[in-house]
C-alpha cells in the first residue's frame, strides 16, 4: 500500500488542528481514519460528486465545512445541496420512477422506510457493505454504536439507510415559571394538584387553561398556555404524522412502532398494509384518533395565540423563544441551537436555558409498551440507479460525515446526536446544562418510546400529502375531527388499493380487507380502540427534578 500524498496528510493534520478537536477518539485514531479515507479515495480522485438534504444547522455544517474538508483531504469534490425537505422526496420519488440519476446520494427521512424496502429502487447498506462496497467500508464506522438502527432497518433485517442526525418531539416548558411560588400556589389552588411536568393531556389542558386564562399576564406581558400551527399547508400533516396519534393512544404496542397497527392507523398483516379506516381493522378514523384530534383544535382555538391558527411550522417554531409561552406539547428538538441563542427572552444573562424539555405527556388511550413520540432520522440513502462508481464515492462522503473523527464536533454544533458514544462523552457532559435537558433526554432510557414513521406505511410520499390536506378541514372547522378523518382513512385506503391494482411492491404490498361494520374491530382487543367513557382522567404531573432522577434509577 502506498502512503497516501503529503498534501493530503498536511490538510488532515490542519483540519484535526482547526476543526475536528473535539471526538471520542485520541488524535492518533483520527488521523488513522483520515488516512484510510485517503487511501480508499485514490481511484475516485478528481471525481464531482452531489447529495442533497434538507436545511437545518446539522446538514448546513456538512455542506459548508464537511464536504470542504472531505475534498481537501481525499481529492473528491462533494456539491452538497441544501434543500426543502419536500423537495429531498420530490427529487427522490423523480429519481425512483424514472431510473434517471439526479444525485449520488440523499440525506433523507427514515419516514421512508416503509417505501424503501417494497419498492426496490434503494440499495441495501448491508448487501453493499458486503459486496461492492466491502473494501470501502471504514473499518471503525462501527455501526453497532448508532442509536438509530432500528429505525432504518426493514422487516426483512436489511439495514435500507445509514443514520446521519436525530431529534425528537419533546415537551418544552418554561422552567422558571412553573418554579414560582405564585404561580405553583394558584395552581394547586385551582386544580387540586402541583405545578409540574404533564405526565397525561388532562394536565397538558389544565396548564394551558391556566396560564392562558388564569394567569394572562407576566411583567405585563400577555402569556399563553399552548403553542401550535394550523395553516392549511404541507407542514401541518407533519404536525400529525410527526405522531400527533401516538401520544393520544391511538395505535397497537410494540416498538419503534405499532404492531399490527401503526400510529397512522395503518394495520399490517404480516408485512402486507391491510387498511386505515375501521370498517378495515385500520385507527387512522377511530376514537383515539378522534379525540387526539378534538384536542388539537380545541387547544389551538382555546390557549394558543391568536395568530397561531394563520401560522405554518416555520412560522409557528420561533415563537416560543420571543418569551411568552408558557409550554408547548410537542416540540422538535432541532430548535435548541436557536432557542439557546444569548439575548434571547428565555435564555438567562449567564447563557443558561429559562426552559426545559422533557417527555409529551400521554392521552388516555396510551398504554405501556406504545411508542409516545416522534424521531426524526435523516439517513443516508443510495439508489440503484446512481452508477456504481458515483454511489461508492458517495459512501465514502456519508461515511466521513458520521465518523468518530468529525460526528461529536457534528452534534455539538447540530445537536442532532446518532451515536452512543458521543451521548456519553465528557464534551456532552460539559454542554448539558446549556441545553435545557437534551442529553439527559438521549441519555435516558425514554428516548426509546421515540420513533419514526415505520414500515407500515408503505408509499409515505403518496400517503403523506393526504394528511395536510385532511386535518386542514379540521382546523378551519369545515369538518369536525371525525368527517376529517373518515376522509382521510378512505383516502389512504384508496392510494392503498391502487398499490394493490398495480402490483409494484411484491408481497409487502398492500391488500386491503373487505369493509366490515366498524364495531366488529372495536370490540377486539388492541387498536382500533373503542370510545372511553372518560377521556379526561385526572390530572397528573412529576417535579422536573424527580423525572430527572427517575431516568437515572432505570
Amino acid at each position: 500500500m502506498t502512503l497516501p500524498a503529503l498534501a493530503d496528510q498536511a490538510a488532515a493534520n490542519k483540519w484535526l488542528d482547526t476543526e475536528f478537536t473535539q471526538s471520542t477518539l485520541s488524535k492518533k485514531q483520527q488521523l488513522a481514519e483520515l488516512k484510510w479515507f485517503m487511501e480508499a479515495a485514490k481511484s475516485f480522485k478528481g471525481m464531482e460528486i452531489n447529495v442533497a438534504s434538507e436545511t437545518i444547522a446539522t446538514h448546513t455544517y456538512e455542506s459548508k465545512v464537511l464536504a470542504k474538508a472531505f475534498e481537501e483531504i481525499t481529492g473528491i469534490k462533494v456539491n452538497h445541496d441544501l434543500i426543502q425537505e419536500g423537495d429531498v422526496v420530490e427529487k427522490l420519488q423523480t429519481q425512483m420512477q424514472s431510473g434517471r440519476n439526479i444525485y449520488d446520494a440523499y440525506i433523507n427521512d427514515s419516514d421512508l422506510i416503509g417505501t424503501h424496502f417494497r419498492y426496490g429502487k434503494v440499495v441495501a447498506i448491508s448487501d453493499m457493505i458486503e459486496n461492492e462496497a466491502a473494501d470501502y467500508t471504514l473499518p471503525t464506522l462501527d455501526i453497532d454504536d448508532f442509536i438509530g438502527l432500528d429505525f432504518t432497518t426493514g422487516p426483512d433485517g436489511k439495514l435500507y439507510q445509514l443514520p446521519d442526525q436525530q431529534f425528537a418531539n419533546l415537551y418544552w416548558f418554561r422552567a422558571d415559571w412553573f418554579a414560582r411560588e405564585d404561580l405553583k400556589k394558584a395552581f394547586k389552588s385551582r386544580y387540586g394538584y402541583a405545578l409540574g411536568v404533564p405526565e397525561n393531556w388532562s394536565a397538558y389542558e389544565d396548564i394551558a387553561d391556566f396560564f392562558t386564562n388564569h394567569v394572562k399576564n407576566i411583567d405585563g406581558e400577555r402569556v399563553y398556555g399552548h403553542m401550535d400551527y394550523g395553516k392549511k399547508d404541507p407542514s401541518l400533516g407533519w404536525r400529525f404524522t410527526d405522531a400527533w396519534f401516538s401520544m393520544a393512544g391511538a395505535g397497537d404496542k410494540g416498538l419503534p412502532n405499532g404492531l399490527p397497527v401503526d400510529e397512522w392507523g395503518i394495520r399490517v398483516e404480516g408485512c402486507r398494509p391491510v387498511g386505515s379506516s375501521v370498517s378495515r381493522g385500520g385507527a387512522t378514523n377511530g376514537p383515539a384518533a378522534v379525540y387526539a384530534t378534538t384536542k388539537y383544535v380545541d387547544w389551538l382555538n382555546d390557549y394558543a395565540p391568536p395568530q397561531a391558527q394563520g401560522m405554518t411550522f416555520s412560522e409557528a417554531g420561533p415563537v416560543p423563544s420571543q418569551g411568552n409561552i408558557a409550554q408547548q406539547i410537542f416540540w422538535y428538538t432541532a430548535f435548541t441551537a436557536s432557542m439557546t441563542d444569548k439575548g434571547l427572552a428565555v435564555v438567562n444573562e449567564d447563557g443558561t436555558p429559562k426552559w426545559r424539555m422533557a417527555p409529551s405527556p400521554k392521552g388516555p388511550y396510551w398504554e405501556e409498551g406504545m411508542k409516545l413520540g416522534y424521531q426524526d432520522t435523516g439517513a443516508w440513502t443510495f439508489m440503484k440507479s446512481t452508477p456504481e462508481k458515483r454511489r461508492l464515492a458517495a459512501w465514502l462522503y456519508a461515511q466521513f460525515t458520521v465518523s468518530k473523527t468529525v460526528s461529536l464536533k457534528k452534534t455539538l454544533v447540530g445537536l442532532t446526536p446518532i451515536r452512543e458514544s458521543d451521548l456519553n462523552s465528557q464534551a456532552m457532559t460539559d454542554a448539558a446544562p446549556m441545553l435545557g435537558g437534551l442529553v439527559e433526554f438521549y441519555r435516558s432510557p425514554a428516548r426509546e418510546n421515540w420513533t419514526p414513521t415505520g414500515t407500515n406505511v408503505p408509499d409515505y410520499p403518496k400517503l403523506s400529502q393526504l394528511w395536510w390536506q385532511n386535518i386542514a378541514e379540521a382546523a378551519s372547522g369545515e369538518k369536525t375531527p371525525q368527517q376529517a378523518l373518515d376522509s382521510l382513512a378512505a383516502a389512504q385506503d384508496k392510494v392503498m388499493q391502487r398499490l394493490e391494482r398495480a402490483n409494484v411492491q411484491g408481497e409487502c404490498g398492500p391488500k386491503l380487507n373487505k369493509q366490515s361494520d366498524p364495531s366488529y374491530w372495536l370490540n377486539k382487543p388492541g387498536a382500533p380502540k373503542a370510545k372511553l367513557s372518560n377521556e379526561k382522567p385526572q390530572g397528573k404531573t412529576i417535579a422536573y427534578d424527580d423525572l430527572l432522577k427517575s431516568w437515572k434509577a432505570e
